[in-house]
This record gives structure tokens, C-alpha cells and sequence, in this order.
């Protein structure tokens, strides 16, 4: 496998820590700049939207761009936003910052996954991609705690000034170690936003929206669910939330090796209808810790290891649109967080309890498998398809 691959994983890492870091210091962003909790939460939410929308909006927009360039630059104003946070006097310039660092992730993100297939082999594919999104969930690992310990030690600021140095050495590695990508087929976007026509492709990105809906449901409010059930601690939480993240972590792993090894229809059913099971169990498991902490770990892993396969999945589904396919699922995978959290909030909110979460959350799930299963049996993309692909591009 080209070990360039690491080189986009350690940049993953760097961007993918924007987004989850912020959750864990929230209260210290409020209070310096004087507004509420809740109007510091905008941050998180103005994150995601921008991030759904700008991924395939933005690679349209930039074609024509030669990949390993629009790399660089998309790292480059991904730096500029971390450092305008970081020398913030006001909300509202935090707010704009994190705008530019959202439109910037999202393009580092998706160029990272579509370089990865172009310079690795395809039977190292989904491996690859796995560590590609480990870079990710190596933030959800230690984002949080790490964002904690440099607040309290160096003020808030302070970690937006670390990500801005981490991007600024991918920056510098990137651009000596990384050859350059030939400019793709050029497709407008109105013919990338008509492969979602296609019902394969349609309801193998619903796969994705409605697997993190589901798990988001609950892991939104893993917090409060911790104290309902088991009354624990801060020191407990945080230890929980680590098992979770490195659970994380290897379920890429996992879910890239499994597809490789069984095919990526069959690592589809088996990583969804699985992760249906754990999830529908996790509030029979608090009858006592260690078998909670064991499904927590089943839990984790499985909520990430979807991602390798799938992706594969839709460059064997329609190659023509792989690249825009890739932004479309982060951006499914974006917009499924956001209503998995929204819809946890509201059974929490109408029931009183987070017992109830993961039921709810299990039923998406489902959904999700429903999807999977209609798309894995429908007909291949068609030639004419492919050929409406080649035809935009000749005209374009």
C-alpha cells in the first residue's frame, strides 16, 4: 500500500479535530465572549451545515483545479480560519471563522478520500480509506480530552493555534511528498447532483444518513445516559468516552479489512445488521458495568467501520461520479448527525429518559439496512448513465 496514505491520514487528523474539539470546551468559548452556552452551541450546528453543503458544492466548483493544488490551498485557508479564531475578539468573528474552516475541511476531507483511491491499488482500496477516516476518529479519540487539558493549561485560543501549526505541517509535507493529481472529468454539478436519480445511488447514501442518525440518537446524550444508568462520575465519563473513541479508531480498521476480505456488499449487511443488534442492546447491558463497557466497545467500533466499505462501494457503483459520490456521503454522514442529535433531543425531551434513545436510534438503523439491502440488489449504474457523465463532460 502507498505510504503516502499516512500522509493524508495525519491531515484528516489535523482538520477532523475542528469539528469534535469544540464540544468539550464550549462553556470556556461562552464565557470569554460573553454569550450564552446556547448561543456558543451555533458553532457546532453552523459547522455541520456548512460542511453538508460546501463538500459537494465546492469540488464542483473546483474542477478544474489540479487535485494536489486545491489541496494545498483548501489546507492553507483552513489554517487562516484557525488562526482568525484564534486572535477572535467577538462571537460573530468566531462565528465567520468557523464558516471558513468548515468549507475548507470539508474539500480537505473529500480530496483526501479521492487522492487515496487514485494512488493506491484497488485490492488495498478499502483498507486505505480506513486509515484515511482513522484520522478522524483519531480526533473523536483524543479531540475532546485534549482540547480540555490545553484550555485549562493555555486558554481556549490555545487549541486553535495548535490545529493551525498541525495543518501547517501537513501543509509543508503535502506539498515536498505528494505528486500531483491530474485534473479529473470535469462534470457541472447539475449532472453530479443527477446520479442521486439513480436508486442505487440514492439509497446507498441514505445507508449512510440513517446508520448515523441511528447512532447519533444516542451517542449525542451518551453523557446523561451515563448518569441515568449508572450514576457515574466525570472521571467514569471521560474513561467511557475513551473506550468509545478507540473502539472508533479500530472499527475503520476493521470495516476497510472486512470489506477486502468478504466483499463490500457483504461488509455492508453484516457491519449494519450487527451494529442494529449492539445498539437495540445497549440499555439491557447495564445490568452490570463491565458488560456495558464491553457492548460500549462493540458500539464504538462498529458506528466507524461502515464508512471504508461504503465508500468503495460507491466508486464500484458509479466510478464516473466517485469523486462526487465521496462528497455527497460526508455530506449524508453530516446531515445524519444532525438529525440523529435533533430527534435524540425530542424523544429525550417528550419521555424524560435517554433509556429510550437507543430503541429509537435502532429503528433508523434498520432503516438503514433497508436501504443498503435495495441498493446492493439493484442494477449496476447503466452504460447510459455513464455515458450522460461523458457527454456533460464533452459539453462542458
Amino acid at each position: 500500500m502507498n505510504w503516502r496514505v499516512y500522509i493524508l491520514a495525519v491531515t484528516t487528523f489535523a482538520v477532523g479535530l475542528v469539528e469534535l474539539i469544540v464540544g468539550g470546551i464550549l462553556p470556556n468559548i461562552a464565557k470569554d465572549l460573553n454569550v450564552s452556552l446556547a448561543t456558543a452551541g451555533q458553532l457546532i450546528t453552523i459547522f455541520a451545515l456548512v460542511y453538508a453543503i460546501s463538500a459537494p458544492v465546492l469540488l464542483s466548483l473546483t474542477a478544474k483545479v489540479e487535485r494536489k493544488r486545491l489541496f494545498l490551498i483548501s489546507l492553507f485557508i483552513f489554517t487562516l480560519g484557525n488562526l482568525m479564531t484564534f486572535f477572535s475578539t467577538t462571537f460573530t468573528v468566531v462565528l465567520i471563522a468557523r464558516i471558513f474552516t468548515a468549507m475548507s475541511t470539508a474539500l480537505v476531507i473529500v480530496l483526501s478520500l479521492t487522492i487515496t483511491t487514485r494512488i493506491v491499488e484497488p485490492r488495498h482500496r478499502a483498507k486505505a480509506l480506513g486509515l484515511v477516516f482513522m484520522g478522524v476518529s483519531s480526533a473523536l479519540v483524543i479531540g475532546v480530552p485534549m482540547g480540555i487539558f490545553i484550555t485549562e493549561a493555555f486558554g481556549w485560543r490555545a487549541v486553535f493555534l495548535g490545529i493551525s501549526i498541525l495543518s501547517t505541517i501537513s501543509m509543508v509535507l503535502i506539498a515536498l511528498l505528494l505528486d500531483k493529481m491530474p485534473i479529473g472529468e470535469v462534470v457541472p454539478l447539475k449532472k453530479q447532483m443527477k446520479s442521486l436519480a439513480n436508486l442505487k445511488i440514492l439509497t446507498a447514501q441514505l445507508t449512510t444518513l440513517f446508520m448515523l442518525a441511528g447512532h447519533y440518537m444516542l451517542y449525542a446524550y451518551l453523557t446523561p445516559f451515563l448518569v441515568e444508568a449508572f450514576d457515574m462520575n466525570a472521571s467514569w465519563i471521560s474513561i467511557c468516552y475513551l473506550i468509545f473513541g478507540i473502539a472508533s479508531v479500530s472499527g475503520n480498521a476493521v470495516g476497510g479489512w472486512v470489506s477486502d476480505k468478504i466483499g463490500t456488499s457483504k461488509a455492508l449487511i453484516l457491519i449494519v445488521s450487527t451494529f442494529a443488534l449492539v445498539l437495540f442492546s445497549i440499555p439491557y447491558t447495564v445490568i452490570a458495568l463491565p458488560v456495558f463497557l464491553l457492548f460500549t466497545v462493540l458500539w464504538g467500533a462498529l458506528s466507524w467501520a461502515l464508512t471504508p466499505p461504503l465508500q468503495n462501494y460507491l466508486i464500484q457503483a458509479d466510478p464516473q461520479s466517485s469523486d462526487i459520490q465521496q462528497s455527497l456521503n460526508t455530506a449524508a454522514l453530516q446531515i445524519g448527525i444532525s438529525i440523529g442529535s435533533a430527534l435524540g433531543g425530542a424523544v429525550f425531551a417528550f419521555t424524560g429518559s435517554v433509556m429510550h434513545l437507543a430503541s429509537f436510534g435502532t429503528l433508523l438503523v434498520l432503516c438503514a439496512l433497508g436501504c443498503a439491502i435495495f441498493s446492493i440488489k439493484r442494477a449496476p449504474v447503466s452504460h447510459e448513465h455513464s455515458a450522460d457523465y461523458s457527454s456533460a463532460q464533452h459539453h462542458s
